[in-house]
């Protein structure tokens, strides 16, 4: 790409005369432009002006990025949406010569439409109701095919598509309607558009810079800029399509100083009268007798005073302002895709505060970029909280420099199933999650939800590290409808429609969709079938299913069977909650598993799993009596003999008597003097006790159960539809502060079950396709920039029951949305996480 340099295009001067407004306003736009050149963010022209003097113009590199020729303010720019204002001029032109009417019927100059109460007046303001050209053409054209007006209006004769809204109730932006005026300018004034536009216009006005062009026209002037875009570094061509056959909607080329004159001009009678002119400054009224802030090619931003319009087509970005109480004109036309420039120079225009982003380069890493590829040597360039390039990038004027030692650079770890929000509160510095380089939480799981308003206010009011996104959670819903003692039995049909309300609702706030705990209390007493209603309500509203099954141990095939069933039924993707075999009896079945899993993909089912890298799951006592039957010896032996291992399973968290944690069951039998089973069973009482008495109290009791085989463990981890998770909070089971990197650790760099880059697609861009996140879990342009820098030679979890906060080793630098949170095994103290929704 050629180097970028700042070329003088004409006239640019600081003057002492100026208003001090005039010469802050100049400067600041001056510097800005100056710095987003410099950075690749602005190829542009500028113009200001006021009381009838260009007070700045100045161009800012090169007309074609191939030749590296310099820009000039006489340069030609496609003008893309601007190019309205002269249709509408030439519409009002003919009109005032009476050769048409603004209410008369777009059928009487085009009678083949397919409309009958279309008039001019309705395209001309965006009302007519017509949808978009784009599709139509794309569905129908020829490989060959390139659009014009005349073959555009054959494509609404002949396949009618329908109004996108009655005409006149509502206003929408649509450029079918401009191309519809330029033909009717042609077939009123008898002339092609381009001869109509250069008598009408260009030659009255003196605009030498200024011409209708498209790609079926034989030549181009010389003066024109090519549009263009930047992807990963290099300059590419980036300009007209075999759309581009079509004029009114867009193809009008003009530079600055010829666009000033336009803008001038209207302020006399050099093209139609002023009261003519007026109609073209009035806000559109609607059929309900409202009005939109649009007129004849002009957004109205205040009546009377302050009228702009864009130009938005590819490889250009334009903007045309004017200020006609106090006489002030800013036009900006741009090369490239970036729009910091015109974003910029509009809000100074208006007085608003349009901050720059700032922009840092992370160089000296190797690249996995979340969706399987090989690593590659790179760079990526972040922009506020966006990856903008990811290729061989070179330094900017002005931007941080981040040496990443030839480290691993990755997409920032999502974690699909994550009970860590309920501590983020208390610990928004997040680093149970930052320290493995989990920058986003998916929670509202096992069917237990906080609602979204609560989560996005506790955000707002006190901000956090990482992003959240939820599920709703079924146990939470049948709570809220049913009460809280109600929950021994299926809802009703009443109560169902109340639950489904709710979680339309949440739906609508960002919810992903339902999730389940079909084992635990609050659910386990529902039946199949209102579990399957509440899916449909998240399938009605594009969303996904999760569940905790019914059953991970004696019953796990009806329970399998269970969430295959919904997914059939529902028409929803389906995923397991961390899937495991917990039944000491199934041990080393997970291949059979997995081949009924993919059988049911084959039928088009969409299921698919999360998995933790433990052997021994974090929960209740009780979950070990699935028919809740906690006085049962008979129960209690099954337990201690076919779903757990006493002798491996820890006692977390005891509140009735503390000096029982950290103890397996059996070291707790033996203090006891009973049987595991006993102690069990006892166990669960003294609990229950303690907790009606201290009813204050959340957590009364939790064990880690040992109860899965590390080959079936392999097996579900290497799974080609299974991403990682750690169904894991703020301490007790060590996976909350080391799932991810015991994965890169133990299971990749060790036991070498998949390769680095299989691993992280799924903590990434796997994930994010499982629970529906988009521009998450990606290093490409465009996607927020969450990433994680990490050593894969030393990343490893160090987390253990005796201490579940221990911090990771190999993760070295953390960003979330495009901000440093986590380096040197410490949080940063900045909180720039988001609530993300579906």
């Amino acid at each position: 790409m050629p180097k970028l340099t700042v070329f003088l295009g004409g006239l640019l001067s600081f003057v002492m005369a100026f208003s001090q407004p005039a010469a802050v306003t100049i400067k600041k736009l001056d510097a800005v432009l100056t710095q987003l050149n410099g950075r690749h963010q602005f190829n542009g022209t500028v113009l200001y002006a006021e009381n009838g003097k260009v007070l700045y113009k100045k161009a800012f590199g090169f007309t074609d990025f191939r030749s590296g020729q310099p820009l000039q303010t006489s340069s030609s720019f496609n003008l893309a949406s601007i190019t309205k204002q002269f249709v509408d001029m030439g519409i009002l032109q003919l009109y005032e010569q009476g050769k048409l009417q603004l209410d008369e019927p777009v059928k009487k100059y085009i009678p083949e439409l397919p409309y009958e109460d279309i008039t001019l007046r309705h395209l001309m303001t965006h009302t007519s109701g017509i949808p978009e050209y784009f599709d139509l053409f794309t569905r129908y054209k020829g490989t060959l095919d390139t659009l014009d007006n005349e073959s555009m209006i054959r494509l609404f004769a002949r396949y009618h598509p329908p109004l996108d809204f009655k005409t006149g109730t509502a206003w929408q932006y649509c450029n079918t309607n401009y191309v519809l005026l330029a033909s009717i300018i042609e077939r009123v004034s008898g002339q092609p558009l381009r001869d109509f536009f250069r008598r009408q216009i260009a030659i009255p006005l003196g605009l030498k810079d200024s011409y209708i062009y498209n790609v079926l026209m034989p030549s181009i002037p010389a003066n024109h800029v090519i549009g263009f875009r930047e992807d990963n570094g290099q300059a590419k061509l980036f300009d007209l399509t075999n759309m581009d056959g079509v004029t009114g909607d867009g193809n009008c080329y003009s530079s600055v100083e010829d666009l000033y004159k336009w803008e001038q001009s209207l302020y006399g009678e050099k093209l139609v009268k002023k009261e003519t002119l007026a109609l073209a400054f009035q806000p559109v009224k609607l059929a309900d007798g409202s009005t939109y802030p649009y007129g004849f090619g002009w957004f109205i931003a205040k009546e009377h005073e302050l009228y702009w319009h864009t130009g938005s087509w590819q490889g250009f970005k334009n903007l045309i302002y004017r200020d006609v109480q106090r006489h002030r004109t800013l036009i900006i036309l741009s090369s490239g895709e970036e729009t910091a420039g015109r974003s910029f120079a509009k809000a100074l225009f208006e007085g608003k505060d349009y901050p720059i982003p700032s922009s840092r380069l992370i160089t000296h890493v190797q690249v996995i970029d979340g969706t399987g590829a090989p690593r590659r040597e790179a760079a990526v360039r972040i922009v506020g909280n966006t990856i903008t390039e990811v290729g061989t990038l070179k330094s900017l004027p002005g931007e941080e420099i981040i040496d990443g030692g030839g480290k691993v650079l990755a997409p920032g770890f999502i974690d699909s199933h994550s009970h860590v929000e309920g501590s983020l509160q208390e610990y928004p510095e997040a680093i149970a999650t930052l320290n493995q380089g989990v920058t986003t939480i998916v929670t509202g799981q096992d069917g237990f939800s906080s609602d979204i308003d609560s989560i996005k206010a506790g955000i707002a009011r006190r901000p956090i590290a990482i992003n959240v996104a939820t599920y709703t959670g079924h146990s939470t819903l049948r709570a809220q409808v049913m009460g809280a003692r109600q929950l021994n039995r299926p809802a009703t049909g009443g109560e169902l429609g109340k639950m489904a309300a709710l979680l339309k609702a949440e739906m609508q706030k960002g919810s992903l969709g339902l999730s389940t705990g079909l084992e635990y209390e609050p659910a386990y007493f529902s039946n199949r079938d209102e579990v399957l209603q509440m899916a449909k309500v998240s399938a009605a509203a594009n969303g996904r299913y999760i569940s905790h099954l019914r059953s991970e141990d004696f019953d796990f095939a009806n329970a399998l069977d269970e969430i295959i069933t919904i997914g059939r039924e529902a028409k929803l993707p389906v995923q397991i909650s961390h899937i495991k075999i917990a039944l000491k009896d199934d041990w080393d079945n997970s291949p059979g598993i997995l081949a009924q899993l993919e059988t049911a993909r084959r039928q088009g089912i969409d299921i698919t799993a999360d998995c933790y890298p433990y052997e021994y799951w974090h929960s209740t006592l009780k979950v070990l009596f699935p028919k809740t039957d906690y006085t049962n010896p008979v129960s209690a032996e099954f337990a201690v003999n076919h779903t757990f291992d006493p002798a491996g399973s820890v006692v977390d968290k005891f509140a009735a008597n503390p000096a029982y944690a950290g103890k397996t069951l059996t070291e707790i039998a033996g203090l006891r003097q009973e049987t595991p089973a006993r102690t069990l069973m006892g166990l669960i009482a003294a609990a229950d006790s303690f907790a009606k008495q201290h009813p204050d109290i959340d957590e009364v009791e939790s064990i880690d159960g040992k109860s899965m085989a590390d080959e079936d463990v392999v097996n579900f981890l290497s799974w080609a539809n299974t991403n990682i998770c750690s169904d894991g909070a703020n301490g007790g089971h060590p996976r909350g502060y080391g799932s991810f990197t015991r994965v890169l650790g133990y299971y990749v760099r060790e036991r070498k079950i998949m390769s680095l880059e299989a691993a992280i697609r799924k903590m990434t861009g796997l994930t994010a396709e499982h629970t529906g996140l988009k521009g998450r879990g990606i290093i490409a342009p465009g996607y927020f920039a969450d990433l994680v820098l990490l050593d894969p030679e030393t990343v490893r979890d160090h987390a253990t029951i005796q201490s579940p906060k221990a911090l990771s080793s190999g993760i070295e630098k953390v960003w979330v949305n495009g901000v440093c949170v986590y380096e040197h095994q410490e949080a940063t103290r900045e909180y720039p996480g988001m609530f993300l929704s579906r």
